[in-house]
């Protein structure tokens, strides 16, 4: 989800209460690129909510590039962090797809001229 969604629904009644219930009502609800960019203080607080009603009643899958040891850190390495890493770790399966990168890979060499 992009912050401009967050903002958006910061200015309206009840904004936030509603996207944290449509986030949470999906059955496979998928964060691709978690953590590329170090959420606020405001988008904190909303991914503990969605992950905390998503808990035990729906799947989450973290698509990322840091390990599960950066993560934390990259949530602020606050009580917040300590909150919504607790939701995810219990009950994940983690897979590491280790550092082969499919870009480098297909990538076809620069012709010579």
């Amino acid at each position: 989800m992009k912050q401009n969604k967050l903002d958006t629904a910061a200015g309206k009644p009840a904004g936030i209460r509603k996207l944290i219930r449509k986030y949470s009502a999906y059955t496979l609800l998928v964060l691709d690129e978690w953590l590329l960019d170090k959420p606020d203080e405001r988008m904190r607080s909303f991914l503990l909510e969605v992950m905390e009603h998503r808990y035990d009643t729906a799947s989450t899958v973290f698509r990322t590039q840091y390990p599960v040891k950066d993560r934390h850190g990259r949530l602020g390495g606050n009580v917040t962090a300590d909150a919504i890493m607790d939701r995810i770790v219990h009950n994940a399966i983690t897979i590491d797809t280790g550092d082969y990168n499919m870009r480098r890979h297909q990538a076809k060499p620069a012709e010579s001229l």
